[in-house]
């Protein structure tokens, strides 16, 4: 309201919130648990606690929102925390009553403590060193996305988060598929050697998770925190490059929740719902959600004529939190999901045509080069291919997804299956059924300053998933190939193939943390996890389920113990330093498959019969892996850090070429290839400087980075002809060789530049510098033997985002309006560290305009603007045909298709 228009509280209506005495302390220390939610329920938990009495108008409070408060505070910067963003400012009055008014309307008299800022600058909690600390005081390198970031974005998965956190990279694509059954995440440029060893690690509430599948069914989190740099203090196994923890909301002191939905074009929509309160007093709490997603593709299948990318998503989660006494506080927590696909949208760029026997081009040549490739047994060829930036589709996408009984028999069959035919894929597309728990107790030893924490965690996770791996569709190329095709098997050619995956993990962290408040705060822990591994896999062009079927490979198990600590002291009231540490014991198996296993020869594992499940292999690796950080208050709102740390990736089996032949076995001895992959390894130096500036209106953090990367494994494939056999084999494995100098640049913050606009940026430069890598299949393809000074695939050397959101109060005075745009930009990835052709720079832009009321919330929409059409993931692919010509070597590529320009509307009800 205009300042010409104010009249006394009494008039408005003065809203007290009263909680016995007034002990109003200035250094008082106050323990806060309270849930986002509207900013007067917000202020009524802040009084319960502080035991302060609050005034206000409380027209002044409608249309505002108070961000989640965990973790102890004073008085007043609980109060600047919650006010933050508002403009809303509070000061005391002489009779102790604390009054919340407009920034613009607020006096000093001068009898008072000064008045708490509400700007911008608002503290963003974060847990990346197991405790809450401010994100700018925090001497790590991170990215957070709030609850508001999230909303106002429209994040919904971990493809969202990777978009609006420069820096990181999502790759879906591989083994001429691109769908959601696997998802590399790629921090600083560090890709995977394969889909199966992560260089980065996932996290619920702190609990590990194997896979990236209960990020795609998690939904309205309190915040999604992303840490850069090796964590293996805290965190442990696979957090070689980083870590993304998803921060669950917890439940609310008074019964609360809210609905929402979403519809848009091509079948878009979302349908969310969750309850939080109390169910005993001061004891049991809950908070329940459900929720229900689903889309049609952005891409029309030209064989078919079906869409491609159709997704559909069911989950719910259930989260208890007990508080026996005010020392003891156990959540547990429980997530149920089942993701159901049809066939995924995806491209094929092919080096060589293909034609039907009447001369019709099904798959034309996109050939723009020829290179100087070199043979098996290093002469030189000649291979065409595709280099510089990709070219659009020539034709497609197309894929055979015609479930005929061919494909409906096979997938019927439970002959070498790992996921029964009851819960598997019925047709082209994927089944997933995911689930986690976790279960978290922390319990403070009386004014000790000691917390014992304990974080149980179980994940189960198994995956269905059917293609056309030759991704093209057509029934006019006759399956003659290598004469009439067997009995049982089509007349046409065509490449179906299945792929099922089981992941099982158990872990278990015990803690002891120390903080009195003094200079000194520790840390000790130690930690155990056991994760079990299977694939099973099979099809082609044969007589699927008459004499073709898949097959399952042995199972995998790692056994992980780590001790752990951390140990932080404050030298001056400037200066700190903390040394931190993880000694970490990996043990590893490697299983005959279930059907059992004969080892021809003692080349790799002792000569002899082994039946299903016993142990080909096992091997024991320890390391040490340090972290110290020196941080300094340069102003009392500036720090800077540096660190130094180290990280390893855990060492690996190779035992897909254990049941070939001995003539092959010797083969892949004298190529170099070998049983056991030894860890990679990592020293990261980091220097950074964090702080607010102009009175909080601008908040920073940057950071500089020089990563020595060694060891590295990389994917190896080798061809052999098989003398036993007669036909020739393609062999393929991972080892160590490569090294990569990886070094960067990374800068975020946000402004508030204008009383109604604020802007966020944030942006990455992740530069990877090959000093050694060897590949024989890029190799033969390229004729390139020294790598010297390439980058590495699929990661973009530079990414930014810039988000810009004006925002005002409705003229009627009860809700506030916003519109929002947001830029995101990754640069192009190359297919491989040949460095011969890249996808196009993607930049997407997003908008949405939206009313916030108390009670409800509406926006309106649009996704990729500008209907961008860029390629999001780049692999190499042997291109198919009957006689398999191309086979050989890479002849061609698969390309990741974007979800093209979307428009929706949202709405949301709170009670």
């Amino acid at each position: 309201m205009a300042a010409g228009c104010r009249v006394s509280l009494g008039a408005l209506g003065l809203a007290l919130a009263v909680s016995g005495q007034s002990a109003f302390a200035a250094e008082q220390m106050y323990r806060f648990d309270i849930e986002a939610q509207p900013l007067q329920g917000a202020l009524r938990e802040f009084s319960r606690v502080t035991r302060e009495q609050i005034a206000y108008a409380a027209s002044d409070l409608r249309g505002h929102r108070g961000p989640s408060l965990r973790g102890e505070y004073s008085s007043s910067a609980a109060l600047g925390r919650l006010l933050g963003g508002s403009g809303l400012v509070s000061r005391r009055k002489p009779s102790g009553v604390i009054l919340i008014e407009p920034a613009r309307l607020a006096e000093d008299d001068g009898q008072g403590a000064p008045n708490v800022a509400a700007g911008s600058g608002g503290e963003i909690l974060v847990t990346a060193r197991k405790r809450a600390e401010d994100m700018l005081k925090t001497p790590i390198s991170l990215s957070v996305l709030t609850e508001d970031a999230i909303e106002k974005k429209g994040i919904v998965n971990l493809n969202d988060v990777a978009n609006n956190t420069p820096g990181v990279v999502i790759n879906n694509n591989a083994a001429g598929r691109s769908d959601r059954s696997f998802q590399q995440v790629i921090i600083r440029g560090f890709t995977p050697s394969q889909a199966t060893n992560p260089t980065a690690a996932l996290f619920i509430d702190g609990t590990p998770v194997a896979s990236t599948t209960a990020f795609s069914a998690l939904s309205d989190p309190a915040r999604v925190e992303v840490l850069k740099g090796p964590q293996a203090a805290y965190f442990g196994r696979n957090t070689f490059s980083g870590a993304i923890n998803f921060v669950s909301k917890t439940p609310s002191d008074t019964l609360s929740g809210s609905v929402s939905g979403m519809v848009g074009t091509r079948d878009n929509y979302r349908v969310h719902a969750d309850m939080s309160g109390p169910l005993v007093d001061d004891l049991l709490s809950f908070r329940a959600t459900v929720n229900r997603f689903g889309k049609s593709g952005s891409w029309r299948n030209d064989f078919t004529g079906e869409t491609l990318g159709d997704q559909r998503t069911t989950s719910g989660t259930l989260q208890l939190v007990a508080t026996p006494s005010s020392a003891l506080t156990i959540k547990g927590f429980g997530l149920l999901s089942k993701d159901k696909d049809g066939p995924s949208a995806q491209g094929l760029i092919s080096a060589y045509e293909i034609a039907a026997p009447d001369g019709t081009v099904v798959v034309p040549s996109q050939s723009n080069c020829t290179l100087s490739g070199r043979n098996s047994a290093g002469g030189a060829i000649s291979n065409p291919f595709i280099c510089g930036v990709t070219p659009d589709l020539a034709f497609g996408p197309s894929q055979n997804t015609i479930a005929n009984s061919y494909i409906t028999d096979f997938l019927a069959n439970p002959t070498g299956r790992l996921v029964s035919p009851e819960d598997g894929v019925k047709g082209y597309g994927l089944v997933r059924r995911y689930y986690h728990l976790h279960l978290i107790a922390d319990w403070e030893l009386g004014d000790s300053g000691l917390t014992i924490s304990s974080l149980t965690s179980y994940n189960n996770e198994r995956y269905s998933q059917f293609s056309d791996i030759d991704n093209y569709g057509t029934t006019a190329i006759p399956n003659n190939g290598f004469g009439p095709p067997p009995p049982g098997a089509p007349d046409y050619f065509d490449m179906p193939y299945l792929v099922e995956r089981v992941n099982r993990d158990f872990s278990q962290e015990m803690r002891l943390s120390y903080d009195r408040g003094g200079p000194f705060t520790g840390t000790l822990g130690a930690s155990y996890l056991n994760a079990f591994a299977q694939g099973g896999l099979g099809g082609g062009n044969g007589a699927l389920g008459t004499s073709t079927f898949s097959n399952v490979d042995g199972a995998t198990r790692n056994r992980t113990f780590g001790l752990f600590f951390g140990a932080n002291y404050e030298v001056l009231p400037e200066l700190r330093v903390s040394l931190e540490g993880r000694y970490q014991i990996d043990k590893l198996y490697a299983y005959a498959q279930p059907t059992g296993f004969t080892a021809d020869s003692d080349i790799f594992v002792p000569q002899g019969t082994y039946a299903g499940g016993d142990t080909l292999l096992k091997a024991t690796y320890r390391n040490f892996l340090p972290r110290a950080i020196v941080e300094y208050d340069v102003t009392p709102d500036v720090m800077a850090y540096a660190s130094y740390s180290k990280g390893v990736n855990p060492a690996a089996f190779n035992v897909g070429f254990l049941s070939f032949s001995a003539p092959l076995q010797r083969a892949a001895e004298a190529a170099g290839l070998q049983v056991r992959v030894d860890p990679e390894k990592v020293t990261n130096y980091e220097i950074g400087l964090k702080g607010r500036l102009f009175d909080n209106r601008l908040s920073f953090a940057m950071a500089a980075y020089y990563a020595p990367w060694r060891n590295q494994i990389n994917a190896l494939t080798i061809t052999e002809f098989d003398p036993v056999t007669q036909s020739v084999q393609i062999i393929r494995a991972t080892g160590n060789t490569g090294s990569v100098d990886m070094k960067g640049f990374e800068v975020e913050g946000s402004l508030a530049l204008f009383e109604h606009l604020d802007i966020d940026f944030a942006g990455a430069y992740n530069d990877s510098k090959i000093k050694s890598y060897e590949n024989a299949q890029v190799s033969q393809l390229t004729g390139i033997t020294d790598f010297s000074g390439k980058e590495n695939p699929n990661t973009a050397k530079y990414s930014a985002t810039l988000g810009a959101q004006v925002h005002g109060d409705l003229e009627t005075g009860d809700g506030t309006w916003y519109v929002r745009g947001d830029m995101t930009y990754k640069s192009g990835l190359w297919a491989d560290a040949s460095n011969t052709v890249r996808t196009p720079s993607l930049v997407t832009v997003n908008t949405r305009l939206g009313v916030d009321f108390e009670a409800f919330s509406i926006s309106a929409w649009v996704r990729n603007v500008f209907d961008n059409e860029t390629y999001t993931s780049i692999a190499n692919t042997s291109v198919l045909s009957n006689n398999f010509a191309y086979s050989t070597y890479y002849s061609g590529l698969v390309v990741g298709l974007p979800e093209r320009r979307t428009f929706g509307l949202e709405g949301k009800y709170r009670f």
